[in-house]
């Protein structure tokens, strides 16, 4: 991987890491029609440690106040519901637990199956449609103080979904709170604090992985994880506010429309369903 590919690669990972429209598809769209190589998985999780720390930034009050109450539950666990933070902390770790199970049981499909254009289509367009549903009927009413471990256990196996590129961990997460009768805002911001757990322990566990074989130097992947930090923090903060006026529905069509053209790039032989361009 050259320092040129790091940073385009980082800077579309900041810029698609919090938006409905999953990082990693767009990552390994962007590398093919670029005529570059499969950057691979363990670049794209190791990348999104630099949009999770800009998550961790972004919302430290908040993620300070759940450490804390977290801590402090561990002393007293039979009263970890009582207080609001401490039950938001809990229903993070609870949330966590499908992605990591998944995540090992289906490593290898990750890694190579899940990767193929065809299926990146597929689901840009599925799950793109199933957003804009969730997103126009979703009841609208409940916030996260309404949080239940049912509903943390249905809003982790959503961002388990996420191991597909195409799916996109918060499009996912946020179609799961819709559903449920979450806010728009609310179930923006319960998607990113549950994706930091899981997203740091996969960036970490592919951190060995870096400099290998099948995978970018070290340098390169420093670049693109920097680039992605400071772009991701600024789509937060531009996300945060217009959720707040505004619906999912040009993400959804965007999906779509991208989704189609892969399928129709594919099927004249432009891009080669499992590399870059076709030879």
């Amino acid at each position: 991987m050259s320092w040129l590919e790091a940073v385009v690669l980082g800077l579309v990972q900041g810029l698609t890491e919090f938006l409905p429209i999953s990082s990693s598809a767009h990552i390994r769209i962007s590398a093919a029609f670029a005529g570059w190589g499969d950057p691979g998985a363990a670049f794209t999780a190791v990348t999104q440690l630099g949009t999770e720390t800009a998550v961790i930034l972004y919302f430290r009050k908040k993620i300070g106040r759940l450490l804390v109450a977290w801590f402090r539950s561990l002393r007293r666990p039979r009263g970890w519901s009582d207080n609001p933070d401490s039950r938001m902390a809990w229903l993070v770790v609870i949330g966590t637990i499908p992605i990591a199970v998944l995540g090992l049981l289906f490593q290898d499909e990750i890694e190579h199956a899940f990767r193929d254009l065809r299926l990146i289509a597929t689901t840009l367009i599925v799950f793109g449609i199933i957003l804009g549903i969730a997103d126009l009927v979703g009841r609208k009413e409940r916030d996260l103080d309404h949080l239940t471990v049912p509903h943390g256990l249905v809003y982790g196996f959503a961002q388990a979904l996420a191991l597909i590129p195409g799916v996109s961990r918060s499009g996912g997460t946020v179609t799961a709170g819709r559903l449920l009768g979450y806010k728009r805002h609310e179930a923006t911001e319960y998607a990113f604090l549950l994706a930091v757990p899981a997203v740091f322990a996969s960036g970490l566990y592919k951190l060995t992985d870096i400099g290998g074989s099948d995978s970018p130097a070290w340098g390169p992947t420093i670049v693109g994880t920097v680039v992605a930090f400071v772009v991701g923090y600024a789509v937060i903060a531009w996300l945060m506010k217009y959720i707040s006026t505004h619906s999912y529905m040009p993400f959804v069509l965007y999906r779509i429309a991208l989704g189609i053209a892969l399928f129709v790039l594919v099927g004249i032989g432009a891009l080669a369903p499992d590399a870059g361009p076709a030879p």
